[in-house]
């Protein structure tokens, strides 16, 4: 084998490693996000009897702090596409959580609002929230510091806008 073989092979290694090393790290990430989607996706009794996706729970309680928003403005602030919000707005709508009104300035503009029962939702929801939060945060100072759940969060803070890049 000649020097430049040994030079790749050697390349070759310290990627494989460095990837190893990387890869362990991130694993967790993975791991994560995988079960945190499986989380988002099922339903869940937030305290109206009725069960319901986070999904569609967050989607309500926006359109409940921000009436008059509009599937647009839903699908910048989700970072998702009109369709895929549509879909979920096309089901709260069936279901009675909210309702379309068209613009008065535009008849291809239309602003989203909480009915009463979506209000209930909201309302239960945030409940249903602050309570599993502050029960998750106990659980985390099991085995961490304040400042390191602290820090967790602004480092998530800071990564959503990598996330975002990549999808330009």
């Amino acid at each position: 084998m000649d020097n430049s073989e040994k030079s790749i092979n050697q390349q070759r290694d310290s990627v494989d490693e460095q990837f190893r090393l990387l890869n362990k790290r991130h694993n967790n990430i993975y791991q994560f996000v995988i079960l945190y989607y499986n989380y988002i996706i099922s339903k869940h009794d937030y305290g109206t009897g009725e069960s319901l996706s986070m999904i569609e729970s967050h989607t309500i309680t926006y359109i409940e702090e921000n009436p008059g928003t509009t599937v647009s403005e839903l699908a910048q602030f989700w970072s998702k596409t009109k369709g895929a919000v549509s879909q979920t707005v096309t089901k709260l709508i069936d279901k009675g959580y909210i309702v379309r009104k068209q613009s008065e300035q535009s008849a291809r503009v239309y602003h989203l609002y909480v009915t009463e029962k979506g209000l209930k939702l909201s309302k239960a929801h945030k409940l249903y929230d602050t309570i599993d939060i502050a029960k998750t945060i106990g659980q985390l100072l099991e085995t961490r510091t304040t400042e390191e759940i602290e820090t967790f969060f602004k480092v998530l803070h800071d990564y959503i806008p990598l996330l975002k890049n990549d999808f330009k």
